[in-house]
């Protein structure tokens, strides 16, 4: 199926596709091509310059394919590759061509979900150790406290499908200890990957109800939504005729039963290498 004009959606793996999921609701028109690097996934753990170079190789895949908006929906990526990207590769190569993230429009808003000031922020050792959160949180909301937690057990619980077994207990009571620990006044989680939602009943159980737990998707939706308005011309690109393709460079048959639980339905994907 040919699926022309499309917003293209990329992460490393399977997170990715809880940012498709509530784009794809709020804007069930467009068509879209998602992009999973599974082959090399998970990307937490690699140098700022190998996951640009797998990000890079990715984005210049689905701008073959004909997408001419391209959005991060992996806060690695986007954290390690979105700004090179965005000053160095567009504009030389691709100056026709949009790509955004995860992080900015996180950013933007997560500051006005919490009443005490103090967020704690969830993600993978990059995007911890890049302070991309702290850095952007910060531009908006000056007046809070960001702590981060990197939990790199998550990922590899979830893309074994291991996340709803009691093993699991563990290692999320283990890191939310690890972030509560460094203050009490944290009233508000942010998700700071697109695996972790799958651990959201997990968390939920371990931290109670008076702390606010915020996954991305629905904000990223938004965010996209309103850049679209914004930006007609981009948005007269986008093919509309509610057309979807899903691409992997690992296992297809791995890549349709994960992804079967991250959409709770069922999709046939195509094996690609970028």
């Amino acid at each position: 199926m040919n699926v022309e004009n499309a917003i293209g959606v990329f992460d490393s793996g399977f997170g990715g596709l809880t940012v498709f999921k509530a784009i794809a609701q709020q804007m069930p028109n467009y068509n879209y091509i998602y992009l999973g690097d599974n082959a090399r996934s998970p990307y937490g753990d690699h140098s700022f310059d190998t996951v640009y170079q797998y990000t890079l190789e990715c984005v210049e895949w689905l701008f073959a394919q004909g997408c001419p908006l391209v959005i991060l929906a992996c806060n690695t990526a986007s954290a390690k590759a979105l700004r090179n990207i965005q000053q160095l590769d567009l504009p030389k190569k691709y100056p026709s061509n949009k790509v955004l993230g995860v992080i900015r429009p996180t950013a933007e808003v997560i500051g006005e979900m919490s009443q005490s000031k103090s967020i704690g922020v969830l993600g993978t050792r990059g995007t911890v150790r890049s302070e991309s959160y702290l850095i952007e949180i910060h531009k908006f909301f000056p007046e809070v406290k960001v702590y981060q937690q990197s939990c790199p057990m998550w990922v590899p619980l979830i893309e074994n499908g291991e996340h709803e077994n009691e093993g699991a207990d563990y290692f999320v009571r283990k890191y939310l200890d690890e972030l509560l620990r460094q203050s009490s006044q944290i009233d508000t989680i942010l998700l700071a990957c697109t695996h972790y939602p799958l651990l959201v009943p997990k968390i939920k159980a371990q931290i109670g109800a008076n702390i606010n737990v915020v996954a991305q998707g629905d904000i990223v939706a938004k965010s996209l939504l309103n850049y679209l308005e914004r930006h007609p011309e981009v948005n007269a690109h986008l093919g509309q005729q509610s057309m979807q393709s899903f691409y992997t460079t690992g296992d297809t048959q791995t890549f349709d039963e994960h992804a079967s639980v991250f959409l709770e339905r069922s999709i046939k994907s195509i094996k690609v290498k970028v």
